[in-house]
């Protein structure tokens, strides 16, 4: 079964919901009270009073001899009881506390004055003066109304906010020395107010608080102290928690850095292998180049074989990179230079130093040079081998 008064409050708040978008001030903090209290409307009104998320006052309205005590609830007012008022005695507070259950004792109680009580005038406002609307308001008492800004209590009420930016607000005053009048009839429980308000003519309070400053009645929220205990318990433990999670990752990364350790050593071992493989394998292409861009030494020996005459012979050959030297005697010294010079093996063929007799063999004893034929293709592709080595080892 739905209970009636979820379905009384669901209505009103439905009611006040329709005319929020012209009361939401812009920015942030008009979107977030209209967002929160939208998802708030989804609640069972139960729970809601349970989680003190329910507007609830306690109107006193005068009647001719009684006084009528209505508990206003998510905006909807029902009449709890009814007090008698005789001409110059006003209820005690006692009767009152007596009336009321303990919860709906600890309510905040608003005084609704008579709508003929006061005054109300509608004007447009620049979209400024949202943020000081009743101070703005202030300097247009005078204005507005026959009264003088000293001799009444007023307050605002923002109605909407128009396409242009403009506010469509109402200035409700009423004479202090009413209010004081009304103050004064109430007796004993005028001294608990936290305000007075304005019926609108139909039964309906305004939603406006006429009562001065200095004289509203604010309770002291017994829970106030636990909720502030409560509220750093749940700070400490949050902190703790993110603590905890933030060392239980900081363990769980050293630990994994532990384990990863050995990996790595084997990875930086197989790396630098993998380097030594490659540099052998390109130092054995570059030898296997270089040896098969000049000639061998079995060709060599061959060709010289060839070459010298029959009374020329060589004591000493010797090959050191790309220079060939012959040491030697022969009757025809001068000219080995001619018969060397056809060879594809060699070029520049010169003897070195003078040719000297040896009056043993009855021979010239000579020097000889050369430079071993190196294929210029293989050569510079040797050449691009090492410099490139050059640039990717350093």
């Amino acid at each position: 079964m739905v209970d009636a008064d979820d379905i009384a409050a669901r209505t009103s708040l439905r009611q006040r919901f329709g005319r929020v978008g012209g009361r939401l001030r812009p920015g942030m903090h008009g979107f977030w009270s209209w967002w929160s209290r939208a998802l708030l409307a989804w609640l069972p009104l139960r729970l809601r009073e349970l989680l003190g998320l329910v507007e609830q006052r306690l109107l006193l309205r005068r009647h001719d001899h009684t006084l009528a005590l209505m508990l206003e609830r998510g905006g909807q007012p029902r009449l709890l009881a009814e007090l008698p008022w005789s001409a110059g005695e006003p209820p005690a507070e006692e009767p009152l506390t007596r009336v009321l259950r303990p919860q709906l004792g600890e309510l905040p109680r608003w005084l609704v004055l008579p709508a003929a009580a006061g005054l109300r005038r509608r004007m447009l406002l620049p979209g400024a003066a949202a943020e000081r609307l009743r101070e703005v308001l202030g300097f247009e008492v005078d204005r507005q109304t026959p009264f003088a800004a000293a001799d009444v209590c007023f307050d605002a009420r923002l109605l909407g906010r128009r396409a242009d930016g403009q506010l469509e607000v109402e200035l409700v005053v009423a004479p202090r020395h009413a209010v004081d009048a009304a103050l004064a009839a109430l007796g004993p429980p005028a001294e608990g107010l936290a305000g007075v308000d304005l019926d609108d003519g139909a039964g309906e309070p305004l939603g406006v608080n006429l009562l001065p400053e200095a004289r509203r009645y604010r309770r002291a929220d017994s829970w106030q102290r636990w909720n502030l205990a409560l509220a750093a318990v749940a700070l400490v433990a949050t902190a703790a928690a993110l603590w905890q999670v933030l060392e239980n990752r900081r363990a769980a990364a050293d630990a994994f850095e532990q384990a990863s350790l050995p990996r790595i050593e084997q990875a930086r071992a197989a790396s630098a292998q993998r380097q030594q493989l490659e540099e052998l394998i390109e130092g054995m292409r570059h030898l296997e180049q270089a040896r098969a861009a000049r000639p061998t030494m079995v060709e060599l020996l061959d060709e010289l074989s060839r070459r010298l005459p029959d009374n020329t012979y060589l004591e000493k050959l010797a090959i050191e990179n790309e220079r060939m030297l012959l040491i030697g005697l022969s009757s025809e010294a001068s000219a080995l230079i001619g018969q060397l010079e056809e060879s594809e093996l060699w070029r520049s063929p010169a003897l070195t130093g003078a040719v000297q007799p040896d009056p043993r063999t009855r021979r010239d004893r000579f020097t000889l040079t050369a430079e071993i034929a190196v294929e210029q293709s293989a050569a510079a592709a040797s050449g691009a081998t090492g410099g490139a080595d050059a640039q990717r080892d350093p």
